[in-house]
């Protein structure tokens, strides 16, 4: 399939189809001449349920929609973005902040899905503190310093935890989300969604 067939299919755009390959998580993509995407790979990403925001015992959610890594001149991290090429480290800290958004309601939801072209390829918990960036009013950034990985994804096509998270709740949240869809629509990269999202758009937009 190509990339055009491959985002019809999932219902997103071609840009949203090559940021998700450029993540890692769709084994198989061939480049020849343009990028080929298996079919296997594609109907297992159709197969992938929508995600159950009814378990996380709360009424609205904050999603992080998140794009392919990217380097940074920053003291405490050298990356943005998800990437399968990151290790669980370096994905906390590109993960973490700095992002415009209401920290509080952020931090209500006591979990941050992370998605790519919305699948959840990785799960935040420990968003109980924030610190800004000095700034005032809409232009602050945010980030959560004590956030913990409770999970993420190598591979979409056969979803598993790719840490071992310690604390049960986070076993759990990880094993309710990672690999789901998660539709979002925002015209930033952070999104809130309630507990009923099917009535959103899974085109991540970028």
């Amino acid at each position: 399939m190509t990339t055009g067939q491959a985002g019809t299919a999932l219902g997103c755009s071609i840009p949203t189809v090559k940021k998700l390959v450029a993540t890692g998580v769709v084994p198989g993509v061939r480049e020849q001449g343009r990028q080929v995407f298996p079919l296997a790979a594609l109907q297992r990403l159709q197969a992938r349920p929508l995600a159950d925001l009814a378990g996380l015992g709360t009424g609205e959610v904050a999603v992080l929609r998140s794009d392919a890594p990217a380097r940074v001149e920053e003291p405490d991290r050298q990356w943005i973005g998800f990437g399968t090429a990151l290790d669980g480290t370096q994905l906390l800290a590109a993960l973490s902040g700095w992002w415009r958004c209401d920290p509080a309601r952020v931090a209500a939801g006591a979990v941050l899905p992370v998605t790519v072209a919305g699948f959840v390829v990785a799960v935040l918990t420990g968003l109980t503190e924030w610190e800004s960036d000095g700034a005032v009013g809409t232009t602050a950034r945010f980030r959560f310093p004590k956030a913990r990985l409770a999970g993420y994804l190598t591979d979409l096509t056969a979803p598993a935890n790719a840490t071992t998270p310690t604390d049960p709740e986070d076993v759990r949240l990880a094993g309710l989300l990672l690999g789901t869809r998660l539709p979002s629509v925002s015209g930033g990269p952070i999104a809130y969604v309630t507990a009923n999202p099917t009535t959103d758009t899974a085109d991540e937009g970028e």
